[in-house]
């Protein structure tokens, strides 16, 4: 298992964004499509499988729509962690069988390896929204974004 991306919440996404770039040495992804208005966020490459979106705070009661979380005004919006499609469908059906609620995000979530073929949103005894998530055979292979 792996961390696929961390979201965090910001005020102002290009000084966020700058503060990763040049101050840590991140990569940028998406930022020129961010730039031109494509896409809502612009994220930085933690290492080759991992990305931290930088998500504007305004955006919180749109996520808590999808993810059924009350992820708005945390830090830390939700952690995703990919794998493998066979342990994807055993997480899900443990959870099921457990009556944790998830809630799909369907095909096509953008994440550090591109667009995850399924993706599931539920929330940890503590009320953290956990995002899971694979890339199937499909996926880009790892460092190609």
């Amino acid at each position: 298992m792996n961390i696929d991306h961390i979201v965090l919440w910001v005020d102002n996404q290009q000084h966020s964004l700058a503060f990763f770039v040049d101050l840590l040495g991140m990569e940028p992804v998406r930022s020129d499509e961010f730039a031109e208005g494509k896409t809502s966020f612009p994220s930085v490459r933690l290492n080759e499988s991992t990305l931290i979106d930088l998500m504007d705070r305004s955006a919180a009661p749109k996520v808590r729509e999808f993810t059924g979380g009350e992820a708005g005004g945390a830090p830390i919006n939700h952690v995703c962690l990919s794998m493998a499609a066979s342990e994807y469908a055993a997480i899900v059906s443990r959870l099921a069988e457990r009556g944790v609620e998830l809630k799909s995000s369907g095909a096509g979530a953008f994440g550090a390896r591109g667009a995850a073929e399924q993706s599931a949103y539920f929330n940890d005894p503590d009320g953290n929204v956990l995002e899971i998530r694979h890339y199937g055979e499909q996926a880009r292979p790892l460092g190609q974004c």
